[in-house]
């Protein structure tokens, strides 16, 4: 794919599910005042409860805080507890009981991100229980597709899956899979986390980003190490950030590109703002690169 980007075209958020000992309205400022485009808003407890009653007005009082600060946004569904207060991330697509529970709160992210003017609704398979093959899981993603995409459609808002080390669809290749087998419609498609291509993926993650510029619809960028599922800040790990941020703007993506730190809420303004300065920096150099080039 070819695209007139340059990497200092491309828009920078922050993951509030690294602010989550801010209220919404203070993580918001601290975001915007430092000069992030948008957040990626994940749907739980700190921030936005999906559960229980009074969801519109929550719903239409964060609208009103983005639209206050003029950020963009983007809607997240991997709260640990959400679904069940014992289990972290359960019940899943692939689980063997309750998947229609995930399900319907996919598809309430899916309205809420409509009410919210997001774009895209970003989602992962789960892990497969050792009770189920490899066939049932496939059947089980085809199932939890099946009956979301018309949620999608309705709404106008694309969801798109994460492959997530350790999970049932892990590596790029095994969304892309999925896509194929759906026909790659225009509200189904992929989020990269670009610290993910690091640990998991076998090419770079220039590369892989590179070969997916057609259905990629959401991207997070964190740090990481080969083999090591540990999102580190930006500079900490193995990720080539002016690399990858040169690919991403060769796909011609124009979303968010948000940083994913939910392990750091401790230390969010911090990070934050050190997060932002190192993505313009490297956007910046990647761009030099690019003008050299063309």
């Amino acid at each position: 794919m070819t695209s007139t980007m340059l990497p200092t075209d491309l828009r920078f958020g922050y993951g509030l599910n690294g602010f989550t000992d801010h209220r919404l309205e203070d993580a918001l400022a601290v975001v915007a005042d430092l000069g992030h485009d948008g957040v990626a808003l994940t749907l739980d407890h700190a921030h936005l409860d999906p559960v229980g009653p009074g969801l519109a007005q929550r719903v239409s009082r964060a609208a009103r805080l983005l639209a206050r600060h003029d950020l963009s946004v983007v809607v997240e569904t991997g709260g640990r507890f959400v679904l069940d207060p014992r289990h972290k991330h359960h019940p899943t697509f692939v689980s063997d009981t309750g998947a229609g529970r995930r399900v319907d709160l996919v598809a309430t992210a899916l309205r809420v991100a409509a009410d919210l003017g997001a774009p895209v609704v970003s989602c992962w398979s789960g892990v497969l229980p050792p009770s189920a093959t490899a066939v049932d899981g496939g059947e089980r993603m085809d199932r939890a597709v099946t009956a979301l995409l018309p949620v999608a459609e309705s709404t106008g808002v694309t969801l798109a899956l994460e492959p997530e080390p350790g999970m049932f669809l892990e590596r790029v290749g095994d969304v892309v899979g999925l896509l194929d087998r759906f026909g790659r419609p225009p509200t189904l498609g992929l989020t990269v986390d670009v610290g993910h291509l690091v640990c998991s993926e076998d090419d770079e993650p220039a590369a892989v980003i590179r070969s997916v510029g057609d259905v990629l619809r959401n991207v997070q960028v964190d740090d990481m190490r080969r083999g090591v599922h540990e999102h580190l800040p930006l500079g900490e790990g193995e990720l080539d950030l002016p690399a990858a941020l040169a690919a991403i703007a060769d796909t011609g993506f124009d979303g968010l590109v948000h940083v994913e730190l939910p392990r750091h809420t401790h230390a969010a303004p911090v990070l934050a703002e050190q997060s932002l300065r190192a993505l313009r920096a490297a956007a910046a150099d990647a761009a030099r690169l690019t003008r050299r080039t063309r």
